[in-house]
């Protein structure tokens, strides 16, 4: 890298040449340098190799805290498990809950829709009025009022008198 660095240096005299007969700019080889080794100290050194061993070195609070920080993930890790396993075991739960929901519905809207079937109104309109002597309201016995509160009637609600 260092000879490939020497060799691209720019050539101090450069002229520009037009036309396509440019000649190549020959270039001034330099001794090469011998490389400096940076001095040290024997203390210095000696001080350096110290604190790498202890950098390489585990002590106990170092083991005991890195120990309890595996212990900590763990757990958490194992929790998030099983929230997740509970989770899927919920929606499988729900997921069997609105199919029972959806099936129930089905037979109570085929039982409903036998039922409708099933009754015959005129029989009905035969039974009420021959037997058991019912008639329909006259006009003026049907009272009609608008209630302006909600749409519906609430069963033991008083009706307003005319």
């Amino acid at each position: 890298m260092a000879e490939y660095r020497r060799n691209r240096r720019p050539v101090q005299s450069a002229e520009y040449v037009y036309g396509n007969t440019v000649r190549k700019p020959e270039r001034i080889e330099r001794p090469e340098r011998p490389e400096r080794q940076p001095r040290r100290s024997a203390r210095r050194s000696a001080i350096i190799r110290r604190n790498q061993e202890r950098a390489v070195q585990m002590d106990f609070p170092f083991v005991l805290m890195l120990t309890a920080a595996a212990i900590c993930m763990l757990c958490i890790c194992v929790g998030y498990l099983q929230l997740q396993s509970s989770n899927t075991a919920r929606l499988r739960n729900i997921e069997t809950l609105e199919k029972q929901l959806e099936d129930l519905r089905a037979d109570n809207d085929a039982l409903e829709t036998s039922i409708n079937t099933s009754v015959d109104l005129d029989y009905v309109y035969k039974v009420a009025t021959e037997e058991l002597g019912m008639v329909y309201a006259n006009r003026n016995q049907v009272r009609l009022y608008n209630k302006t509160e909600s749409g519906y009637i609430r069963q033991y609600e008083d009706i307003p008198e005319w």
